[in-house]
């Protein structure tokens, strides 16, 4: 036999040879199936946290919201050369554009001290509101909270003369007399047709013009202005000075701007009820506490009597003072808003859809006005929902702070009012559209 031939046809070398590749395969096959569950996995992970994730700021989503339209704006003009130019500061100036790359690097907004120490302090940072959109009014700091006195923890009414006559809500009040003023430019505009534009100033909202169908009929309640914290005053009206004003007046507290916004949302055509409810004085063992259960209350009772109503909009004011609450617009003073949505509410995405169409129209109309759209969660005081769980189209909205004045609060709460109605009745146009069109010949 020949030798050779039966080395190169060696049973125990061809097994060897055989296993190692057996081997190999097996290895590769083991990484590769650890690989696709790997992927797998990190798929699951990414779905399962925009699902669970309650805020969008650690997304490249949340960062492109978190930047203003005025930004998106200066891209296009540096290829467009003849776009207008607006009036605020470039986005790209050394300050803004310093500040953005050291709060993207380190997570610390130099402007705020707090940041730093919060990555220190455990739970110093749970409750920090966070910016969802920014606002062309600026972002120097986020909405201050408010914290009752000592008269509205005790429940008990301030020292006002109950019995001194109310100004007109829909008029200006001097701060000095708590008498209205004989300003044009503050007084109530006249109730227009439904097929009239009314804006608040010159370059309003540009829906007040459409034809609102059934306007008319405000007796048909589509909308709340409620208070949770109906005891937010402010200094001007109180004739004081004080960190923080609180009244149990109507003329002297946020339930004058929600006065405003529904006289106006009513000259819109839009049926609105405004619900004065002082929880201080009506509710027995009173606690500033559960401020958010006791207007959850309010809230229930007005859905049930009225079938219509779907917006549902929480009047407040910021505790900031007058240089950061306060936006100077064509050559005149107004009162500047926060829009808040509570992160406990697992639809808040809707609520913040809502809120970011009246942000968008005030941006529109009246840059500087609004300070963007605020993400907050629980906290002292509020159940971390602020009741927008009970429509998607709730929101909260901080008019003004503790040192504004009425004829900047009038102002700011007829723009406002319009920004609500025109996004209101928008929708309610679509509505209409996708409804399907009555049959006008009879069945056999």
């Amino acid at each position: 036999m020949n030798r050779k031939w039966f080395q190169l046809w060696n049973i125990g070398r061809l097994r060897g040879k055989l296993l190692d590749v057996l081997s190999l395969g097996k290895t590769m096959l083991l990484l590769a199936g650890g690989s696709l569950v790997f992927f797998m996995l990190l798929g699951a992970g990414g779905l399962a946290g925009t699902k669970l994730n309650s805020s969008p700021v650690p997304s490249m989503k949340g960062l492109a919201a978190s930047l203003s339209s005025g930004f998106f704006m200066e891209l296009l003009g540096m290829e467009v050369p003849h776009l207008p130019k607006g009036e605020e500061p470039s986005a790209f100036s050394a300050p803004k554009v310093t500040s953005f790359v050291f709060r993207m690097l380190t997570s610390v907004d130099p402007g705020n001290p707090k940041s730093l120490l919060s990555r220190e302090v455990p739970g110093l940072a749970a409750d920090d509101p966070f910016l969802l959109r920014e606002g062309s009014g600026g972002t120097g700091g986020a909405p201050a909270d408010y914290h009752p006195g000592t008269d509205e923890l005790a429940g008990a009414e301030d020292q006002t003369d109950p019995g001194a006559a109310e100004p007109d809500p829909g008029a200006a009040v001097n701060p000095d007399t708590n008498k209205p003023e004989d300003d044009p430019e503050v007084q109530p505009q006249p109730t227009a047709a439904p097929d009239k534009g009314n804006s608040a100033e010159p370059g309003g909202t540009s829906g007040a013009g459409r034809d609102n169908g059934a306007a008319g009929d405000t007796s048909i309640k589509r909308v709340l202005v409620y208070h949770s914290h109906p005891r937010e005053a402010y200094n001007p009206l109180l004739g004081a000075e004080s960190d923080n004003p609180s009244s149990a007046s109507p003329s002297k507290n946020v339930l004058l701007v929600g006065s405003y916004i529904t006289d106006r949302l009513e000259q819109r055509g839009i049926g609105t009820v405004h619900a004065k409810d002082d929880y201080a004085t009506e509710v027995p063992d009173y606690n500033w506490n559960f401020s958010y259960k006791y207007s959850r209350i309010t809230i229930k009772e007005a859905l049930a009597a009225n079938q219509e109503m779907t917006e549902l909009i929480d009047i407040h004011r910021d505790s900031q003072r007058h240089g950061k609450t306060t936006a100077v617009i064509n050559g005149k003073s107004y009162a500047q808003v926060y829009f808040i949505l509570g992160h406990a509410n697992k639809d808040w995405k809707k609520n913040e859809a809502f809120a970011n169409s009246i942000h968008q129209l005030l941006e529109k109309n009246y840059p500087g006005l609004s300070r963007g759209i605020w993400g907050k969660s629980s906290g002292n005081g509020n159940n971390g929902e602020y009741n927008q769980s009970l429509s998607p189209n709730s929101v909260l909205i901080e008019v003004g702070g503790i040192d504004n004045s009425a004829e900047e609060l009038k102002r700011t709460a007829d723009v406002l009012a319009d920004a609500i109605a025109d996004v209101y009745w928008d929708s309610h146009d679509a509505e209409k559209a996708a409804a399907p069109e009555k049959s006008t010949g009879s069945e056999n």
